[in-house]
């Protein structure tokens, strides 16, 4: 038997294959673009994401005779996108993606609405997508007036899949509709954004079974037999699937285009007012909390085309060995910013610039200041009471080994980065597609991976990156503190 992760991204879809034992079989990838109609608009094409699917299944079906076996999918995908449909299940606009920033005046408004945060345990940020219906409501009202159903990106996948309007906690818990703690739709936050029951999809845990594969497709992907597909989760549920944080306190650091510091929680506590993230985890009974910082490797790439250089070669200028704290500083808000100051407008910039300032200079100041960003994250889930331990290191950024010791040393934290081989969404949603096909516990299939080293703060370092974060919290007037 085989089981299949679909990781619906951003910028393109991997789909991986993995035996009965969870071990690898092989992936497959295809891309799609990004809409950017107007400056803070972010949008995308549903049927792209379908004609991807369809691309790597008959990839997958060509490559890897194992696919003929398939018994379980999990389905992982961007978080918070809006894909309207109307009654007759056709989209009606493209899907307005997390990164879009257009409804920042309609959040505000929700943010405010009596019992909004107490229900949703969460700020109404402008990328969530109860106020993206909103701004459709009244920019759009003749698209408003025809939604019967909105589903997130992997929830449409979903539909795709069985036929079915169904989601899981997780990833519903970043509409500002779920009520995060009881994990069901809230009447109450539907109300307040003029939305109703009836439009929204059936709810399950992530490893539990959302429906199979329709017949169709089955019949079309050479398969026999029925296939359970999963409700899935929100992509960094997935994550925390794929590398094994489950129980309090475990959690990974992401340095990827965004950077995610997440921790998982044995029960729910919210706390708003440090803009962290609180959420459903993709099996029962569990929540994960994390901070969000917009631009992470997006600010070393930023830097890297104003140089000419690649991001690579820039960092490679810096060696190994972590430095004091530099002279030159820079804010890493090139696209607003989440946790811990919910602010759409903040912007980035560079201070201490001197005409004796190299490029080098730069980008230690460019990482340094992705990492206190970083940091006010581990500040604002420490405020919730997260009490990591280490984190594990994912993303592209961590091919940065000064980067890494330099996180490591302003965080205070060890971390832990994971040995060659599969981990992530994709891995956690075939994973959940796993439980949800077979019955066993989710805990017995989301373990950690082998680890190949574990990088300790430089202690010696460590109360200087302490001044410097503090300079760093200083260096921009009227910015929020963490609570």
């Amino acid at each position: 038997m085989s089981y299949l992760g679909i990781d619906l991204g951003t910028s393109g879809l991997r789909a991986l294959l993995v035996a009965t034992d969870g071990a690898p079989i092989g992936s497959v990838e295809r891309s799609y673009s990004v809409d950017n109609p107007h400056p803070g608009w972010s949008e995308q094409d549903p049927a792209d994401w379908i004609a991807a699917l369809e691309g790597a299944i008959a990839d997958m079906r060509g490559r890897f005779p194992e696919f003929s076996a398939l018994k379980g999918i999990g389905v992982a995908g961007h978080m918070h996108g809006a894909t309207l449909l109307d009654a007759g299940g056709a989209v009606l606009r493209p899907c307005i993606l997390w990164n879009d920033t257009r409804s920042h005046v309609e959040a505000a408004r929700l943010d405010a609405t009596d019992r909004v945060q107490e229900l949703s345990g969460n700020i109404v940020f402008p990328g969530f997508t109860a106020p993206k219906l909103e701004w459709v409501r009244t920019h759009e009202p003749a698209v408003f007036d025809k939604v019967a159903k909105v589903l997130l990106p992997a929830a449409y996948l979903n539909y795709y899949l069985t036929g079915d309007f169904v989601a899981d906690m997780s990833d519903s818990a970043g509409t500002s509709w779920l009520d995060v703690g009881a994990r069901d739709w809230s009447e109450t936050l539907l109300a307040a954004g003029h939305m109703t029951l009836d439009q929204m999809p059936r709810l399950v845990e992530g490893s539990q079974a959302a429906g199979a594969l329709r017949s169709d497709l089955a019949g079309k992907w050479g398969l026999s037999g029925d296939v359970v597909v999963a409700g899935g989760a929100g992509d960094n549920a997935a994550a925390a699937c794929g590398i094994g944080a489950l129980e309090e306190g475990q959690g990974f650091v992401s340095l990827g285009t965004s950077g995610v510091l997440l921790v998982a929680r044995d029960g729910y506590r919210p706390a708003p007012e440090t803009a962290v993230h609180t959420f459903c985890h993709a099996v029962p009974a569990k929540w994960y909390q994390m901070g969000v910082m917009l631009s992470a490797t997006d600010s070393l790439n930023w830097l890297s085309r104003i140089a000419g250089k690649k991001p690579r070669d820039l960092t490679a200028g810096l060696g190994e060995d972590l430095r004091a704290p530099g002279e030159t500083r820079f804010l890493p808000y090139l696209s607003g910013e989440r946790t811990p100051h919910n602010d759409a407008a903040i912007r980035g910039g560079f201070t201490g610039l001197a005409t004796s300032t190299s490029l080098d200079d730069m980008t230690r100041a460019v990482l340094e200041g992705v990492t206190f960003g970083l940091r006010d994250s581990h500040e604002a889930l420490m405020a919730t009471g997260a009490r990591p331990e280490a984190l594990i290191a994912i993303g592209g950024g961590t091919g940065s080994r000064y980067w890494l010791r330099l996180i490591a040393t302003a965080l205070g934290l060890p971390l832990r980065l994971p040995a060659g081989g599969e981990f992530g969404a994709a891995l956690g949603a075939a994973r959940l597609g796993m439980a949800a096909a077979t019955g066993a516990a989710p805990e017995t299939l989301m373990t950690p991976p082998a680890m190949r080293e574990t990088i300790e703060p430089d202690e010696t370092q460590r109360a200087a990156y302490d001044d410097a974060y503090q300079a760093f919290r200083a260096a921009y007037p009227g910015l929020k503190a963490i609570q």
